[in-house]
């Protein structure tokens, strides 16, 4: 069976090691390379291509979102985990315009952890709960179930038939931020797919309501 392959990068010895015994002890993962800064993560991914680089955000030598930003530049198949012990809002939202392609706190559980990379390694988009509250920038006093301003620009342009790059070249975001969107409207709206969001979106634009 093939392994993932993974390569670390935090400026912590402790954690780099804990890491990579945690990640070690699953079937499915292998580590291919560790690194403590953000230089070093960018030559271990140029000198052994992962899947995935857990990568931390606060590091000497080209910090994380530096570093995400050259990787995603330079091999853009190759996706990023950000895992920090920095949850709010605009470190996530950094983040996810900088191209990672999840975002995990230090304090969840181990398992927890490991759970995010392999989703990330499938090619999941993985962001904490809270990060909605932050990213989605709407106003508290708003329903929940309510699209935001944002996430209907996004549905219309969904409608028009664009694609997840071409609606992200047209807003000048990240195609991993219009996804995130996506993700909170397919739930708010309880749909499962573009073609349901385009339906509903007919239907209340019919109706005057959008």
């Amino acid at each position: 069976m093939s392994r993932y392959r993974i390569i670390l990068a935090d400026d912590h010895e402790l954690v780099l090691e804990g890491l990579r015994s945690l990640v070690e002890s699953e079937p499915d993962m292998r580590v291919t390379a560790t690194a403590t800064n953000g230089r070093q993560a960018l030559e271990a991914v140029r000198a052994h291509p992962p899947d995935v680089v857990v990568l931390d955000l606060e590091m000497g030598e080209m910090n994380g979102l530096r570093c995400l930003e050259a990787i995603k530049r330079e091999q853009p198949d190759v996706r990023v985990l950000i895992l920090t012990a920095y949850g709010d809002g605009e470190s996530m939202r950094a983040a996810l315009e900088g191209g990672a392609d999840g975002f995990a706190l230090k304090t969840e559980p181990p398992q927890q952890t490991v759970a995010s990379i392999r989703q990330v390694c499938r090619g999941q988009l993985v962001f904490p709960l809270a990060a909605r509250k932050w990213l989605m920038r709407s106003d508290p006093a708003q329903d929940a179930s309510t699209p935001t301003p944002r996430e209907r620009e996004i549905l219309a342009q969904v409608a028009e038939g664009l694609t997840n790059a071409q609606i992200a070249r047209r807003l000048r975001v990240s195609d991993n931020t219009v996804k995130f969107h996506l993700q909170n409207l397919y739930l708010k709206l309880g749909v499962r797919n573009r073609t349901e969001a385009t339906a509903w979106f007919l239907r209340e634009h019919r109706a005057g309501r959008v």
